[in-house]
Parts: C-alpha cells; structure tokens; sequence
C-alpha cells in the first residue's frame, strides 16, 4: 500500500504556493510497487514497470524504402547512366535466396530485404527498362533508398522506458519487436465520493435547494483517463461521524481516496475532522484560483485528496495537483504538461501573490496564436470549462496584465485524457 510521509504537508497560517505543493507531492509520494504481466491489446494507458529493451534489430534486416531497382553503387558509370542487366527479383517476405553478383540489379519492392552485394536502390520511376536490362540515370547518391538495420532501434537499446504510460504508438514498437505482453504497475485503486447535503444523483427528484451532483462523474472520468480503476462510494451527507465510517471503509482495498466538498473551514465542512479521527490532515490553504481549498491527507498511509465542491475548482485543482499526485503514486515517470506562449488578447488585473489559471480559447491573428479569456469566472460555471479550450497560467507575481503580453496557455489536450 502507498505511504505518505506523516509530516508531507505541514505548514503556518500562509498560503502555500503552488511551486511548493507540488514539489512536496514529488518529494514525498512513493509509487504503488506492485507488477503485473498486461498483454498488449490491453495495455494502453498503463504504466511500464520496466525497461523494454530491444532483443533484436529493427528493422531486422537492411530493405528498401521504395519500389525500384537494387544494386551497387560501384558498378555505375561516374557522370553518365549505366544499363545492367535485371537478374533477380526480391519483394516482402520473398528475399532473393543468394546474394547479388556484380554488374547486375535485383528488381526490389518496398520492404524487400537488400540483397547482399547490393548498397542503393533506384525508385522505378527514375529508371528505363528495355530488353530484360535497366538504364539508371547518373546523380544519385550512394545508399539512397535503402533502410539500415536497426535504424528505427538497434538491439540491446531501450525501446520504451520504464515510468511510461504507454500511448498506440508504443504498443506499436512493443509489437514490432516482438513483445506480446508486458510488465505493468498494476492501475491505482481509487476511492471516490461527493460530500453534500444538498448533492443529489443525477435522474433523483430535486428538491429546492438541492443539485445534481456534477462532480463524481466529472472526476471518475478524469481518474479513468489516468488508468485508474475506481470504487464509487456515492455522494455523502454533511454529518462528520458517517462521513468517518465512509472514509475508514474506503481506505480498505484502495490505493487513493478523492473527496469533493466539505473541504473549507465552514461549519458545514466535515472533511478534515473525519480525517483527523482516522489519520492525519495536512490542510492546504493554498495560493491559487479557483480552488483554495484542497486537502491532502491519509488514513492508515492511504493518500486523501479533498477537492473543492464547485465544479470548475474541483477541475482545475485536479489538473493543477491531483494528477501529478496521480500518475507518481501509480509509477509514472514525470512529465510535466506542454505549456505554450501566447498572446494575451484582453487585459486583466489579478491579486499578487497567488497563481490564477483563466479559462480561454485561441484564435490566430496576423499568423500569432491570441488567448481570448471566457467572459464569465465563477468557479460553478461548468460550460466555462466545457466551452473553453484551456487554462492561461498567471503567475503570483503578476498584478496587472495588460493586452498583447505573452501568456502561458495549459491546453486541456495536454491535461484530461
């Protein structure tokens, strides 16, 4: 079971820095170690627990790039076109059974091991064939067309790495070398749960007062996308004692548990006394917008995320600290998110001291990529995520951001999976 260190979180009456959060998380998180053998046709999104390394070459063998004419390159006439002979013939899977003699060409197709003997090979457009012979044109260079043997990776070097969450492509090389399963951590089990006495399921009646609870869904999905398999344990009432039972269950048989609302210091808030009856709560009253109240504590060495309640909060504290929480837990090596510049297209005046991530979209003016901020900021505005391409970061020393400055733009491409 994952352990997180009893002091991880400590801190004064400050705001903690998101910088700060974060390397504490890189600090102090230790991997689930446990290994399972995944077979490819399943193994997407899965971390390697391993390094894939190369038993043979690939290619395993030199071939052509094209359709067209082997031969070598020595036998051609310097400065003028030369005519051999055709003398063998060599397609994929269907090698030339002996090796090239010289002054002749081998007629080869596109993935045909080269023939021994033979360096170059002439695409079939550039050559005139007359009389059981073929005249190559003159200027071309020595090993043109021709794939080396381990070109794309050379045996004994790593293929994948191990940390990495394997995409299609990698499943690809995986095959390609000739890998039919491989070893993976096995996916983090996950503990989720909306907290709320006015939360209520989707399809339920609606009380006035009540809403539906947006959260559960949206974060399932989020986990799912990071390979996560995930207990619903349904959405919770305001009552700090059941609250307690819920978390002491959830930490039995899972690897994480993630908790939306009840996370702020109101009256109403019952998060961190049930966790302080279980475990330990090292509360993060941190420097960011939206979302100031997140939680990260454990119960019995399993780590607590305690996200906010309002939705587009719970996102983006969720992108911002839960995922690379996520994906070091689970074994994956980091990768912190792309981040791209571009222009501010509107002027905005933040408080200093905190980091603010705006929801935007871009558009291209004059050839340059411009961030247009969404007109509405709340953090329970959740069209303002769905209608918006990303999150422009602003960092805690800026105050006032004025109209055409370069802005660091997290597409949520990058981020939700």
């Amino acid at each position: 079971m994952a352990q997180l260190s009893d002091d991880c979180f400590a801190f004064g009456d400050n705001l903690m820095a998101v910088d700060e959060a974060l390397a504490r998380i890189d600090e102090r998180v230790t991997a689930v170690t446990d290994i399972e053998t995944v077979p490819l046709a399943t193994a997407r999104g899965h971390t390697l627990a391993r390094d894939v390394v190369a038993t043979m070459n690939l290619p395993p063998h030199a071939n052509s790039a094209v359709d067209g004419y082997a031969f070598c390159y020595d036998d051609l006439v310097p400065g003028c076109e030369t005519v051999l002979p055709i003398a063998g013939r060599a397609a994929a899977g269907h090698p030339l059974e002996r090796a090239a003699t010289r002054g002749e060409v081998v007629r080869i197709f596109t993935g045909a091991p080269m023939p021994d003997g033979t360096d170059t090979v002439m695409m079939q457009e550039d050559c005139l064939v007359e009389n059981g012979s073929v005249r190559l044109k003159a200027g071309i260079k020595r090993g043109a067309n021709r794939r080396h043997a381990g070109e794309d990776v050379a045996e004994g070097a790593v293929a994948l790495a191990a940390g990495r969450r394997l995409s299609p492509a990698d499943l690809g090389l995986a095959a390609a070398l000739g890998y039919r399963e491989l070893p993976m951590f096995r996916p983090l089990r996950v503990a989720l749960l909306s907290t709320g006495d006015e939360v209520r399921d989707p399809g339920a009646p609606l009380p006035r007062g009540a809403i539906y609870d947006a959260n559960r869904f949206m974060l399932a999905a989020l986990l799912s996308g990071l390979g996560c398999e995930i207990t619903d344990f349904g959405i919770h009432p305001d009552r700090a004692a059941a609250l307690a039972d819920t978390l002491a269950a959830a930490r039995r048989d899972h690897d994480l548990i993630v908790t939306s609302g009840g996370v702020s210091t109101g009256d109403e808030d019952h998060v961190k006394p049930a966790i302080e009856r279980l475990g330990s709560l090292h509360f993060w009253r941190l420097a960011i917008k939206p979302g100031r109240p997140v939680a990260l504590g454990q119960i019995g060495g399993v780590p607590l995320i305690g996200l906010p309640g309002n939705p587009v909060a719970a996102i983006v504290t969720f992108v911002v600290l839960a995922r690379p929480l996520i994906l070091k837990l689970g074994g994956a090596a980091a990768s912190p998110p792309r981040l791209f510049l571009v222009r501010a297209g509107f002027a905005y005046r933040k408080k200093p001291g905190r980091r603010e991530y705006l929801r935007a979209n871009l558009e291209r003016e004059a050839g340059a990529l411009v961030a247009v901020k969404y007109p509405k900021d709340g953090a329970g505005i959740l069209s303002s995520i769905v209608q918006s391409e990303g999150l422009i970061i602003l960092d805690e020393a800026t105050s006032n951001l004025t109209e055409g400055a370069t802005v660091e733009f997290l597409p949520f491409s990058e981020v939700i999976t």
